[in-house]
């Protein structure tokens, strides 16, 4: 079976907090006839982030917010094999719901009785994986976007190389992926190449990129524990912040990711393609000093 032969598709489980316990959103298809979860085929081009985000906006009139990734349901619909990508989500904002076609209606569900409701057991398996996650903010650690080689590079100082036009492509693409994380804080690697990475996105939340010198290859080469430092520090942030900086920083930053604690098996391989990034959910608990990690993934900055 080829990879273009395979359904690719994304959704979400989206919770609410309510004086009676979490509730879910599940969605009424008249097509199919069934109770199921926000989600869609990825189009052609498209990232599977930014297509869960996608469509439960079409479905259901919510913006969401991605959390933790969910498992991955793979299974065979209409004769064909489909693969569907999941996170848990909460609501960013509500556009209003209007039915069509595809979807007459959305009704918002105590966790259980939305389990119960759904036509798929899958489904309902989801809704109970979403709902046990305790609340988390990511922390999302980018390698800068394609660079002017530094041999067609005419300045004279590295830090002042800019993006190849590749590189604002990739640029312009990370906006709606950083997006679907709701990410508030941009901070960045002072140099140019990093700053240009997300400024786009810096605004169109109308936010500042906060400069860290600490996180240039410059700083890492002089003083590397000064990196960490700083990387541990922002680990300890809870708001959802994005942190752009260099290849050769990665193995160092991902290893202070990797002394906190991890309530899973991730992968935490520091090699990521320029525009490349590890997704850090991170819960924080009231009676601990540090964060915990529950769970780590890794996108590029084209589709999967």
């Amino acid at each position: 079976m080829t990879d273009s032969e395979v359904v690719r598709a994304a959704g979400v489980v989206v919770v609410r907090d309510s004086p009676q316990g979490p509730e879910v959103a599940v969605i009424h298809r008249g097509l199919r006839a069934d109770w199921s979860l926000p989600k869609g085929k990825v189009e052609p081009g498209e990232h599977s982030l930014v297509a869960a985000v996608r469509e439960c906006d079409e479905e259901t009139g919510i913006v969401p917010v991605l959390g933790p990734p969910l498992a991955r349901q793979e299974y065979v619909a209409l004769g064909w094999p489909k693969v569907v990508d999941y996170w848990a989500a909460r609501v960013g904002s509500d556009e209003g719901f209007a039915p069509d076609d595809e979807v007459e209606e959305v009704e918002w569900l105590p966790a259980d009785q939305a389990a119960a409701k759904l036509t798929y057991p899958r489904d309902a398996d989801l809704v109970r994986e979403a709902v046990a996650l305790p609340s988390s903010n990511p922390l999302i650690l980018l390698r800068h976007t394609q660079a002017l080689k530094r041999a067609d590079f005419k300045g004279r100082w590295d830090a002042d190389r800019p993006l190849s036009g590749k590189g604002r492509s990739q640029a312009k693409a990370l906006v709606p992926m950083l997006a679907a994380y709701g990410i508030e804080d941009v901070h960045s690697s002072d140099a140019l190449r990093c700053r240009e990475t997300v400024k786009r996105y810096a605004k169109s939340i109308d936010a500042e990129v906060q400069l860290e010198p600490a996180l240039s290859e410059e700083s890492f080469d002089e003083k590397p524990k000064r990196a960490v430092r700083r990387m541990q520090e922002l680990l300890l942030d809870p708001r959802p912040l994005v942190v752009c900086t260099h290849r050769p920083l990665l193995p160092a930053l991902v290893e202070a990711i990797a002394g906190l604690r991890i309530t899973g098996s991730f992968d935490l391989d520091p090699k990521l393609s320029p525009g490349g990034f590890l997704v850090v959910h991170r819960h924080f608990p009231e009676d601990a000093e540090e964060p915990v990690i529950l769970a780590v993934e890794r996108h590029a900055v084209s589709r999967d």
